[in-house]
């Protein structure tokens, strides 16, 4: 398709990479040529045309490291990826590998974040999260296939297209696919330096409405209700509700109200965006937004939205499988530590469910969602290894 490519940097083409020698390991070729062929096709939420055409692309991918492929196109959106590796031992429950398509960066991003190899970082929108990490896994499969290898287990890979837009399309597909897992495994890149996440917030959004009665300010004033009043008056009521030493905080991210200065506003909202650390805590959180009344006689409380990701709680069964995944790494002579972030993923809704789920098996790097997006070329060849070995023995 015409026109879907980013503009081609002058001083490199694809296929050019030769293997790259890095500390004592070599990044192979054609990983950044598929990388770089990957992250030149901008996809940004939403953009079906562009999503569908890179999602066609890494499918063939798939199907040339042995995955048999299910393309599930999404009107909107673009199109879903379910991919199946056989494993050496078909009778036991699948690893489901996550990922996702789509991006925050609009088209024409590359103009001023090109994909390059600087030194020791390569930059790209969407490079970081996660595009290096679909890379990487493609990578692993084709190494596999060509030492005459499978995975331990047979392997469920489901790469999606509106993640960064919370999952609303995939949401039920992630949660049929993931039933019967032994555990999941997310390519979304780590914590800074490396680190597993072992822990993720769960996300809510809401929309808090306010209907009052219009009036003139100065005439007749006591005719109104002031919908702005109101929502003063919720947003201290609901501000009391956060409990950041738990990790459950609240923002007012957007606030509209009121017509004119001498109008008694007759509708007024804010957007609240929710993070919560447990279940419980949205419950709590959840309950309470619903339960709210209005303070001035008259005026209406209308509360959209809900709960849009669960939260990836530190379980004894995610802490067995980063004590598994971190045991494996440390045979290739890596550290791989652990932590917790305030973002959500997709991970998120297996670990919902019950299935173990270790997050942020990605590319070390930096600069998610901004301008400065990259990874670090010294851990490209290190997290081949890594997925290597965890296929293999987990």
């Amino acid at each position: 398709m015409d026109g879907l490519r980013g503009p081609e940097p002058e001083q490199e083409t694809v296929g050019q990479f030769d293997a790259l020698a890095v500390g004592q390991t070599q990044v192979p070729a054609r990983l950044l040529d598929r990388l770089r062929s990957w992250v030149e096709q901008e996809t940004p939420s939403g953009d079906e045309i562009r999503i569908t055409h890179l999602a066609n692309e890494i499918a063939a991918a798939l199907e040339g490291a042995g995955a048999v492929v299910e393309r599930i196109p999404v009107a909107g959106w673009g199109m879903h990826l379910r991919a199946r590796v056989a494993g050496a031992d078909q009778t036991l429950a699948p690893i489901l590998i996550l990922g996702h398509i789509d991006t925050v960066h609009p088209v024409g991003t590359l103009e001023t974040l090109p994909f390059k190899v600087e030194g020791e970082r390569v930059t790209g929108p969407g490079i970081y999260d996660m595009k290096a990490g679909i890379a990487v896994l493609t990578e692993v499969l084709l190494e596999l296939r060509e030492a005459g290898l499978a995975p331990r287990r047979p392997l469920v890979i489901l790469i999606t297209c509106d993640e960064e837009v919370g999952s609303p399309t995939s949401r039920a597909l992630i949660e049929e696919t993931a039933q019967g897992a032994a555990a999941t495994l997310v390519l979304e890149p780590p914590l800074r330096g490396g680190a597993a996440k072992t822990a993720r917030k769960g996300v809510g959004t809401y929309t808090l409405r306010v209907q009052g009665r219009a009036a003139h300010a100065g005439v007749e004033p006591e005719r109104g209700i002031s919908a702005i009043r109101e929502l003063a008056y919720q947003l201290t009521k609901i501000d009391t509700l956060a409990a950041p030493e738990v990790g459950t905080t609240i923002n007012f991210g957007l606030i509209s109200g009121g017509t004119a200065s001498n109008v008694v506003p007759a509708e007024a909202a804010v957007e609240i965006d929710v993070r919560f650390s447990t279940a419980a805590e949205a419950d709590r959180l959840d309950s309470a937004l619903r339960a709210l009344e209005p303070i001035q006689p008259g005026a209406v409380l209308v509360l959209e939205g809900g709960v849009n990701r669960p939260p990836l709680e530190r379980t004894a069964g995610v802490i067995d499988l980063y004590s598994r995944v971190r045991a494996a790494a440390a045979e290739l002579s890596m550290e791989l530590g652990e932590g917790a972030t305030g973002g959500g993923s997709d991970g998120c809704y297996t670990a919902a469910i019950g299935i173990p789920t270790l997050d942020g098996l990605g590319v070390d790097g930096g600069g998610a969602h901004s301008s400065d997006e990259h990874i670090l070329l010294a851990d490209l060849a290190p997290r081949v290894a890594l997925l290597r070995k965890l296929l293999e023995v987990l």
